[in-house]
């Protein structure tokens, strides 16, 4: 079997919500990258939070690893929180979690 793909990755990372707004962090927009190396079995997630202070990140990022190491052949997730750019909902948020937010640029 073959390390999932990069959609495969998203997708499983999908139903993982920020729990207090109740919205996917994909959908947020909070998932900046996602990198696949083969030969190690590894997959790379680069993501931020809403705020710096966010009270629940250790929760998300947990969820975010636990998910990704359940796919078939990963054995290493290496979750790196950046800052920067930083996280716009505005700009990074799809349409459905922009409504829900009340954005309506």
């Amino acid at each position: 079997m073959a390390l999932p793909s990069k959609e495969e990755v998203i997708e499983a990372i999908r139903p993982v919500t920020d729990p207090e707004i109740n919205i996917s962090i994909v959908d947020l927009g909070l998932v900046y990258d996602v990198e696949i190396n083969d030969p190690e079995k590894q997959v790379g997630v680069k993501m931020t939070l809403t705020s710096p202070a966010c009270p629940v990140g250790p929760q998300i990022m947990a969820a975010v690893h636990g998910r990704v190491l359940d796919l078939d052949e990963v054995d290493n997730v290496d979750i790196q929180l950046i800052w920067s750019p930083p996280w716009d909902p505005r700009t990074m948020a799809t349409e459905d979690a922009k409504m829900t937010l009340g954005i309506w640029e």
